[in-house]
């Protein structure tokens, strides 16, 4: 008669094993490692090209909370809520305010306003398609920008008055006919 443990097989371990679970381990690792790293350099290619239209410093679109702080300030928001962003709970709101700022980058790149629909659901997509537009920066559409540099390049794209014309000078008097 068979036995009550019959029907169940024994299956051995090896070290094998743990040695295959573990290359396997980190070959999934280093692909997320690697796609990550690639998002963040395409998203700050991006950045840079958004940061020049706007008269902002590209080298700044590679520094992390950095680049965060200046695309808050030329959306119109304050910059210190991309500190903010790092602390639990209060990131939703931050999350609230970048979502404002970048829905105020999108009209001051002469895009509608349901782009900030695709700024939500698929930013990446949203990021190439603002470094790419030919519209140059307006900064008079949207909120207006809270960094200093985009004022500067506003205001040195601005058309200068031109200077009043000088009046002319008096004609001298002619002498009486007779």
């Amino acid at each position: 008669m068979d036995s009550y443990y019959s029907d169940y097989t024994e299956t051995a371990y090896t070290t094998g094993d743990a040695t295959v679970a573990a290359g396997v381990a980190a070959a999934v690792s280093l692909f997320f490692i690697l796609f990550a790293l690639a998002i963040y350099v395409v998203m700050a290619l991006c950045l840079m090209q958004i940061f020049k239209k706007a008269g902002v410093k590209p080298w700044i679109a590679w520094v992390p909370i950095y680049n965060n702080w200046k695309m808050l300030e030329i959306g119109g928001q304050q910059g210190f809520w991309a500190v903010l962003a790092l602390i639990p709970v209060v990131n939703i709101v931050s999350a609230v305010f970048m979502y404002i700022a970048m829905y105020n980058i999108g009209l001051k790149l002469g895009k509608d306003a349901a782009y900030v629909l695709l700024a939500i659901f698929l930013s990446p997509i949203w990021f190439i398609i603002m470094a790419v537009t030919k519209t140059p920066w307006n900064d008079a559409l949207g909120a207006p920008s809270l960094a200093p540099e985009t004022r500067a390049a506003a205001q040195a794209t601005q058309p200068t008055a031109t200077p009043p014309t000088p009046p002319t000078p008096p004609t001298p008097p002619t002498s009486p006919q007779v």
